[in-house]
């Protein structure tokens, strides 16, 4: 995930011994406080207790397990990993619970916070709040990758000076150890009150690469989550350590835990190429595509600016050529996450969704007449369309920006004219989104409660 840059981008299974440590979980402590501004780094922007919910930070450390490849990893998934080697480390997982244990769902969601901008990003939380606050999930995020504890020693020394990371090879247990702290809290519990019934893995771009691997390679050995968001994702896993990289893959088709991948119109083909890597539903595995989505949107890039602008004020924005996307991507993933949630806790599937529509050699979109792309989970700002909304297409202001840009799509407005032709009157126009809202929450890719905001915002 360029984030900062783009705002600022036959199976071997070996059952792993646990360590001590490893069988101990790692010791929490906290909720920390003090630092430059006494908050942590990517403090909500916006007060969570209107939302009845906490914000606090832990710590949490001990001795990780690095990891290696066993045989030959291939294109199904189906991977084995073997132990190599051990580490000390401390890091962080920020909290946002309901403060009231009672409004608590059961469910934690995990993310492995998003480094490829060299610091900490909640890609997800700021995709998906509306539902994680609105329906009573607890979200944790990660500071698994080394890039991420360096960035906070450098930002604010006097809150995080004691972190301690041993590289990313070792990042994969540490996930791994953060559920332990969660299910089975050794020192403080950074979920005082609440008693997680299910734990789902969550990660977006780079993050959702390393939630591939985890997921082939690492559950199978440890069986700490209950199923995997995986958003984003190019077509190839994340290196199991920094000397094996992983091939092109499809998530594993034998998984004992439900996977639900989602893919932006920007992930499917250039610059991202997710396709060669696109695989059929299965019992355990749905893949959502949604045209007329981007990699960084204009909603989400609002949102991780005003998080990290605290500590940074003058963060690097990249300056693009033209609007940037602003979809409707954040709705689908509030769906992706309720309805991976309904899969994880009561066994009942997601829907499966059409693909996006992908002919020719080399491949391409077919895009309907207002140049959105055919196919795929048509969202109402494609069904009722006031603008063309691309995932590709971007540049920058400067060459250096350039690809950063190129992951943020376009939003092209309708002419006057165009919009006369399309919808008479306002009147009409609200009717067409009611109906496209109505169709999604029907076909179960959009909530209600989202729903009802989409008509509502056309209204107004």
């Amino acid at each position: 995930m360029r984030l900062l840059g783009a705002i600022l981008a036959t199976t071997l299974m070996v059952t792993l011994a646990p360590t001590a440590s490893a069988a101990e979980g790692p010791t929490v402590t906290g909720p920390v406080t003090g630092g430059r501004l006494g908050i942590p780094f990517n403090s909500w922007p916006t007060p969570l207790g209107s939302a009845g919910y906490t914000e606090q930070e832990y710590f949490f450390g001990g001795t990780a397990t690095g990891y290696q490849q066993s045989g030959t990893w291939t294109g199904d998934g189906r991977w084995a990993a073997t132990p190599a080697g051990q580490a000390p480390y401390e890091t962080r997982m920020l909290v946002r619970r309901p403060t009231d244990p009672a409004k608590f769902n059961g469910t934690v969601v995990v993310e492995w916070l998003n480094v490829t901008a060299g610091v900490d990003l909640d890609v997800d939380f700021e995709y998906a709040n509306e539902e994680l606050l609105r329906a009573g999930y607890a979200w944790v995020g990660i500071s698994a990758q080394i890039n991420g504890v360096a960035a906070l020693k450098a930002i604010d020394p006097a809150r995080y000076q004691g972190l301690s990371h041993p590289g990313d090879g070792f990042s994969y247990d540490i996930f791994s150890q953060a559920a332990q702290a969660l299910r089975h809290p050794q020192g403080v519990d950074p979920l005082p009150g609440l008693k997680p019934k299910a734990l789902i893995a969550d990660g977006e771009s780079q993050s959702a690469n390393r939630m591939v691997t985890y997921a082939n390679a690492i559950e199978p050995l440890r069986h700490d989550y209950d199923g995997f968001l995986i958003h984003s994702r190019l077509p190839a896993g994340a290196p199991i350590n920094p000397t094996q990289p992983s091939p092109t893959t499809w998530t594993r088709t034998d998984s004992t835990v439900p996977v639900l991948t989602v893919e932006t119109e920007t992930d499917v083909l250039a610059p991202l190429n997710y396709l060669p890597a696109a695989q059929p539903d299965n019992p355990r595995f749905r893949l959502w595509e949604i045209p007329g989505t981007s990699h960084v949107d204009a909603h989400q890039k609002a949102l991780a600016l005003a998080e990290v602008k605290p500590f940074l004020p003058s963060p690097p924005e990249a300056q693009c050529v033209l609007p940037s996307n602003d979809g409707q991507e954040r709705y689908v993933m509030d769906t992706a996450v309720a309805r991976l949630n309904t899969w994880v806790r009561y066994g009942i599937a997601p829907p499966t969704a059409d693909r996006m529509t992908i002919a020719g050699a080399p491949p391409a979109m077919a895009r309907d007449q207002y140049g959105n792309v055919e196919g795929g989970i048509r969202t109402p700002a494609l069904q009722a369309p006031t603008a063309t909304l691309t995932g590709t297409g971007n540049s920058g202001t400067t060459p250096a920006s350039d690809f950063q840009c190129s992951l943020s799509g376009t939003t092209t407005p309708f002419t006057p004219e165009q919009l006369a032709q399309l919808y008479p009157t306002h009147a009409d126009y609200v009717a067409a989104v009611a109906r496209a809202a109505g169709q999604d929450v029907l076909r179960g890719f959009l909530l209600p409660a989202d729903a009802a905001e989409i008509v509502g915002d056309a209204v107004h």
